[in-house]
Order: C-alpha cells, then structure tokens, then sequence
C-alpha cells in the first residue's frame, strides 16, 4: 500500500460518494506550461507525478526516457496487436527530439500498426505524435525537454488506441433539448484495472462542452476545508472516545501498517476513517501510481482547458450525510471497513464470512468498470444492483439515493432548459445514472431525449 496515497486521500475529500482530489488543477506556483491541455492524460497515464512542475521544463534525462518508455511499452500491450519484427538499426537513442522519437518509435514498431513500417519520423509525424515548428522543421538534433518527450509520449499512446477504437468508454450518454445538449457521464470514484487512457468519444464529449458539472467543485478550496472541519474533532476529544478500546486498538496498528504515525488518525472521526479505508481496499495492481479518480481527471483534463466548472450539490450538504450518521452506525461503518483492508493487506481473514465478503465485493468492483469500460449499463446495472441498496435497512446506502438523485435529475433538467444553444458535460457516480430512480430515466419521464452514446 503506497503512503502517498493513504495521506493523498485523508488530506482530500473522504466523502465515499466522492474520493477524489483536484489533481493538477489550478496550482498557484505551476510554471508557465505550453503543454498544458495535456497533463490531465499525462497524469492519468503515469508520465508525470505530482512534482512535475520541478522538472517538467528541464532537459529530459535517459532515464526518465525509459520510464516513458515503458508506460507506453505497458500501454500498448494491453492492446493486445498482432507484433512484428521491429527494424530499429541504425536508430540511435539519446535525449535530442530525435533520440527520443526513435525511443517511442521502438515500442510501436514492435506491433502491425498502419505506417509502422515507414520509420520513425514518417510515422510518428503522421499520427501527429510530432509536429514540426515553423516550415515543419522537427528540430531533430536539439535537446528535448520533458515536456517535449511527455507530449510525444502521451500523443502515441493516445493515437494508437484511438486508432483501434480503443480505450475506456465510461457510461455516457447525450441528452438533448432543442438547441441544447447535456453529456452524461456515470463516474466510479476509483482508478483500477486500466481504466486511462479513456476512449476518443468521451475525450471529445467533454472538449466539446463549455461547461463541466460534478456532483461537487472540486476546486472549490472553502468547501474543501469545510468538508475536511466535518471530518476531524474540534471539541477536544479524539478518536478513542467514540469507539470501542478494541476498534481504536486495530485503527492504531493500521496505522503503523500504512507507515503513519500511532496517533496520526486520532483526530478523524469514524465515517471518515471508515471512506478511507474503503477506498484503500478497492484498489489493485493495476491502480495507477498517481491514482486519479476519474472524476478528478475529469475536473483536471476540464480546468486545464479552460472550461467553467460547476457542481450539483454543495459540501455541507454531503458532508452532513456523513456526519450526521449515527454513532453505532459510524463504529459498525468503521469496523467493517477496517476488517476488509485488515484482510486485503494480510491475504487472510479471520472468519469464512470475511472472506466470502471480500471475493464478492472484489467481483463486484471487477464487474462494474468491466461494465464501464465497454459502456454496457445493463451489465452495470446488473452487477451494482441499486435496487438492493436502495431498499437495504443500511443508514448510509439509501441515503446516498434517495436524498440525492432527485437533486441531479432537476440539476440536469435545468441545464437543458438554459436559453440559446449549449454543449454541457455532467459527470456524477455511475450509480445516480442508472435504475431505480437514476438522472437517465429521470430526464426521459421529464420528456428530454436522452440515449446512450454509440
């Protein structure tokens, strides 16, 4: 389990109807970047980390070379082409433009890609992973910078899969209202099993709105403080007096399992503690190294370009969802939680129960971005079950619904309704999208046109 990821969540936004941070949006000291509309994919793909402003306009190094490399290397053999025999003789490898296209060159020369054979600078220039300066000169011989090699980088990988038709298709469906059109994206608040680069036709979505609406701003920094107020105690008790000494006991030892301190947690509520440590159990092998939640790459890829941001809820009002839990039901929630990650990290778990739980929420999750990858909400629907949660006697599970998909379906109805010609883009949990009671059908019965996008 990566410790930067375990303080990335708990100084972020808990709330499990969210879980995501405003990854590479708006950064005060971020160096001026002529590359900018692609971080967000960058990010997502794992060419860049979070200190990339200290080194993003340097020279590239060789061995930040074959670290780009090697995610496209990985990339592009989850596509699984038909390889050939790569002629890379006489194609030399440093760190000028051109040492670097050959290096990317190599990895897509190893596949039967349209043009491969043609050499590196025939192909990389026309798939447009390389455009040449004034009179198209490609300036092969000078020292390339990062940002340079990161742009060629995340160029190909994104060529080739649109290429293939490739790509994660995400639940996105067009609603229209005369004049007006509203992209609806079912969102899971996770980043696993490959889910980036995303498919052409939701890249394009969002480029083409003018307006990009979450269920919260997650640029919204007072809300963000207030929601991180909600989650902490602030009347001078801790942790250990609101749960059991047993509880607090397994919270401390977690702890020293994530590489924190032993009283690092002490100032968190359980509902808080609990989202986190769910969200630590829903990742796998595949969770990118920066981990971005495809809302928060969403949000990134929208303020990176300029795009109004806009939210259908306020953090009060989630927040207090949260807050307002009972205490049996934030100790319940905590244990729970802690009891799956406890049996994630070790392998084992104490009681056949457990274990029976972890191998169906895993099939579960699994499930839901396979659905989501191929854009199939029936499949979704079928493996995430809304009904059952809607109609569970859990606290938290209907809450989540029924307090809020009225909410967004008015949300949306209201973006259709806005006078003259507009392109928006929603993007809210895959959940509040589908059946029972969900945006999509919410907006059909309202009399909107509303469907899947092929």
């Amino acid at each position: 389990m990566k410790l930067h990821l375990v303080k990335k969540i708990l100084a972020g936004t808990l709330s499990a109807a969210l879980l995501s941070l405003p990854a590479l949006a708006s950064q005060p000291q971020q160096p001026a970047l002529w590359a900018v509309d692609q971080l967000a994919d960058s990010y997502a793909l794992g060419l860049v980390d979070d200190d990339y402003a200290s080194y993003i306009q340097d020279p590239v190094t060789l061995e930040q070379l074959e670290t780009m490399t090697d995610v496209v290397a990985n990339k592009l053999a989850l596509l699984e082409l038909d390889q050939r025999t790569a002629d890379t003789v006489g194609l030399v490898v440093d760190t000028t433009r051109g040492g670097v296209m050959n290096a990317l060159y190599q990895e897509a020369a190893a596949y039967d890609l349209p043009g491969v054979e043609e050499g590196a600078q025939a192909f990389l220039t026309s798939l447009g992973v390389v455009q040449g300066g004034s009179g198209g000169a490609l300036a092969l011989d000078r020292t390339c910078t990062y940002q340079e090699a990161m742009v060629m980088a995340n160029r190909l990988i994104l060529a080739v899969y649109d290429e293939q038709d490739a790509g994660s298709k995400g639940l996105l469906w067009k609603a229209t209202n005369g004049e007006n059109t509203l992209y609806l994206l079912g969102t899971i608040h996770l980043d696993r099993d490959n889910v980036y680069p995303l498919h052409k036709s939701v890249r394009e979505a969002l480029q083409a709105s003018e307006e990009v609406i979450f269920e919260l701003d997650l640029n919204d920094q007072e809300g963000i403080a207030l929601l991180q107020s909600l989650q902490t105690y602030s009347d001078g008790t801790t942790l250990a007096d609101h749960i059991s000494p047993e509880l607090y006991q397994r919270v401390q030892t977690m702890a020293a399992t994530l590489g924190m301190g032993a009283n690092d947690l002490d100032l968190y509520k359980p509902w808080a503690l609990a989202s986190t440590f769910s969200t630590l159990s829903l990742q796998n092998d595949t969770t990118g190294a920066n981990a971005m939640a495809i809302d928060s790459y969403i949000n990134a890829a929208a303020v990176n370009s300029g795009k109004a941001i806009g939210a259908v809820e306020t953090y009060a009002f989630q927040g207090g969802i949260f807050d307002g839990l009972s205490t049996e039901y934030q100790q319940a929630y905590l244990n729970s939680s802690l009891t799956v990650l406890e049996g994630v990290l070790s392998g084992t778990t104490a009681a056949p129960a457990d274990e029976a739980y972890l191998q169906a929420q895993e099939e579960m999750i699994s499930g839901m971005f396979a659905a989501w990858k191929d854009r199939d909400p029936e499949a979704f629907g079928k493996v995430y079950n809304k009904t059952a949660i809607i109609n569970s006697d859990d606290e938290l599970n209907s809450k989540l619904f029924t307090e809020r998909d009225p909410g967004m379906i008015q949300a949306a109805a209201n973006y259709l309704e806005t006078e003259g010609s507009h392109t928006y883009f929603m993007a809210v949990g895959a959940g509040h999208m589908v059946d029972p009671g969900g945006i999509v059908s919410g907006l059909q019965e309202l009399g909107y046109t509303v469907e899947l996008v092929p």
